[in-house]
């Protein structure tokens, strides 16, 4: 564990499945070994450029936030987190099922859910609160990458609150699989991929597990250091 050492506690498909698989050949990147993929082919025939288009969301892997990137706060240990997270996840919920669907959010593209998911609210909220001990409070730096300028007034209090503006009700489940594309290229990226999702033909989906990643370095991408299945209720 290196000094900067940030953690961030999200949904990973389960190694392996074909959703894990689906995301991380089309961002070039295993989060759970740590190894470059190569890209489909057909992918990059048709959108040669592919790599610059996937840079961002790789260096975090194929996954959807639950609880932000955060460095350690005084006195916590990795240990006591990995400890955390097994609790979490042994306290028996609702697992939240959704019927995934490729889509547009804000400009990127991503594996999103076709409808509103009280359930899955419940979770990110349950994962926003519960691991809030072990973040440190947000250096003036980390707030300013944040852009609070551009943020809503209850964002930049959730901001300042959690460490992060999009928690709660502004809390939107994604998992990232492009950069910000601007329209017309956005939509002829979404078309091709929307082709690729719908041959896994995955009618619904649990989201049933939480991973622990961790960045080592301000520019090395996070890994996954431990995953664990979400006991049902």
């Amino acid at each position: 564990m290196s000094p900067f050492s940030r953690y961030a506690i999200y949904y990973a498909p389960e190694q392996k499945s074909p959703l894990e698989r689906f995301g991380a050949q089309l961002l070039g990147y295993d989060a759970f070994t740590g190894a470059d993929l190569r890209f489909p082919e057909h992918v990059t025939q048709i959108t040669p450029d592919w790599r610059e288009l996937t840079t961002d969301p790789r260096k975090y892997g194929f996954h959807a936030t639950l609880k932000a990137p955060f460095a350690l706060a005084e006195g916590k240990t990795e240990n006591e987190l990995v400890s955390a997270c097994a609790a979490f996840a042994e306290t028996p919920r609702p697992v939240p099922t959704i019927r995934p669907v490729v889509d547009s959010i804000s400009g990127f593209i991503a594996v999103i859910p076709a409808g509103h998911a009280s359930e899955l609210q419940r979770l990110a909220q349950d994962c926003v609160t519960a691991f809030d001990g072990f973040r440190a409070p947000l250096t003036a730096q980390d707030r300013a990458r944040r852009n609070p300028e551009t943020l809503t007034p209850r964002q930049c209090d959730y901001l300042d609150r959690w460490g992060y503006p999009y928690v709660m009700d502004e809390f939107r489940f994604h998992m990232t699989l492009t950069g910000r594309l601007e329209a017309p290229r956005r939509d002829a990226v979404l078309d091709m991929l929307r082709n690729c999702f719908s041959t896994l033909r995955i009618e619904a989906l649990a989201i049933d597990r939480i991973a622990l990643f961790r960045q080592d370095e301000p520019n090395s991408r996070f890994r996954i250091m431990q995953a664990w299945q979400l006991a049902a209720a």
